[in-house]
C-alpha cells in the first residue's frame, strides 16, 4: 500500500504491507527537488516506482539500512539507470547483500519483507548533497543503528530524521538500540535551527525542538530511574515489573526482538559514544 502526501515543494509517501486490508506499521519516504530520502519497504516498492515515473530522480538517501528504508532501492536503481545511492558507510555492505549481512526475524520479513541487493556510495559527516534548488548537510546520528544519518537543509530548517526522532515516550525498543548514542544524537540535532522535522514514521512536526528536548528529559529521566534500581541490586527483568509493568503486544509479535527488556539493557549497557 502506499499513499502520498504534498507539503509544499516535498511530497511524503508512506508505504506498508497490507494485512487484512489495512495497512500495519508504516514508513515513510520523501521526494524533494529529485532527492529521494529512504524508499519504504519491498512490499510497496512497485507501487512507489509508478508513483515516480514523471520525476526526474538525482539521488536516492538512505537514512539507515534497515529493510523498511531501502525496500525499492534495488527497483528504482534498474527503473532510472543506475541512479545514485547513498548511505553511510557502515550501510553499503548491507545494502550490497541484504539476505547476507542483516537477517530479518520472522515478524520484519512478513510486516516489511526482504529488500534486493543495490550499489551505493558513501557519504560523509558533514557532507553536502546538493539539488537544483536546496542544499541539504549530511550528520551523522547514530542510536538507532550504527550508520544512522540525518539530512539537514539549514535555508529552510528542514531536517529528515529517519528513525532518530518518532515523538513518542519509548517504553520498548529494538534490543540492539545503542540508546547512549541516540540521545546524544538528539542532544546534536537539537542544536540546530529548525521550522520543519520529517520522521521516518509518524506525523512531520513543525517548529520541533521542544519535542526534541522533551524527548530527551524523558529518555535521560528513565535512564537514571533504572541506573539507580540497577545499583540497589535489581535485575533487569525486576526493573522492567517495577518501571514497566504492562506488558505490550509488540513484545509477542516481534519475538521479543522489540521489547521492555530491551529498553533497560540499553541503559546498562557501556556508553561507546560513535560520534
Amino acid at each position: 500500500m502506499l499513499k502520498t502526501t504534498s507539503y509544499g515543494d516535498i511530497t511524503r509517501f508512506d508505504s506498508a504491507r497490507a494485512l487484512a486490508g489495512s495497512g500495519r506499521y508504516w514508513t515513510t519516504a520523501y521526494l524533494v527537488d529529485g532527492l529521494l530520502v529512504d524508499t519504504g519497504c519491498a512490499f510497496s516498492a512497485r507501487e512507489l516506482v509508478a508513483a515516480l515515473q514523471q520525476e526526474s530522480l538525482s539521488y536516492i538517501v538512505n537514512t539507515h539500512s534497515h529493510e523498511d528504508h531501502i525496500g525499492a532501492n534495488s527497483l528504482l536503481q534498474e527503473r532510472w539507470n543506475g541512479l545514485k545511492i547513498l548511505a553511510h558507510p557502515l550501510a553499503l555492505p548491507i545494502l550490497k547483500d541484504p539476505r547476507q549481512e542483516q537477517p530479518l526475524q520472522l515478524y520484519r520479513r512478513m510486516l516489511w519483507g526482504w529488500p534486493e541487493p543495490c550499489c551505493a556510495t558513501a557519504v560523509q559527516d558533514g557532507e553536502w548533497i546538493k539539488t537544483d534548488n536546496y542544499n541539504f548537510q549530511v550528520i551523522y546520528t547514530p542510536g538507532h543503528s550504527p550508520d544512522h544519518l540525518c539530512l539537514y537543509e539549514p535555508d529552510r530548517g528542514w531536517l529528515f530524521t529517519g528513525d532518530l526522532f518518532n515523538g513518542s515516550k519509548d517504553r520498548a525498543i529494538r534490543v540492539d538500540t545503542d540508546i547512549w548514542n541516540l540521545i546524544a544524537s538528539l542532544k546534536k540535532i537539537v542544536e540546530l535551527p529548525l521550522t520543519r522535522l520529517f520522521p521516518g514514521c509518524a506525523r512531520i512536526r513543525e517548529n520541533p525542538t521542544p519535542e526534541i528536548i522533551k524527548k530527551i528529559h524523558y529518555l535521560e529521566e528513565t535512564g537514571e530511574k533504572i541506573l539507580t534500581l540497577n545499583n540497589r541490586g535489581l535485575s533487569p527483568s525486576t526493573i522492567v515489573r517495577e518501571l514497566f509493568p504492562q506488558p505490550m503486544w509488540i513484545e509477542l509479535i516481534t519475538m521479543g526482538h522489540f521489547s521492555r527488556l530491551g529498553l533497560v539493557e540499553a541503559y546498562l549497557r557501556p556508553q561507546n559514544c560513535l560520534g
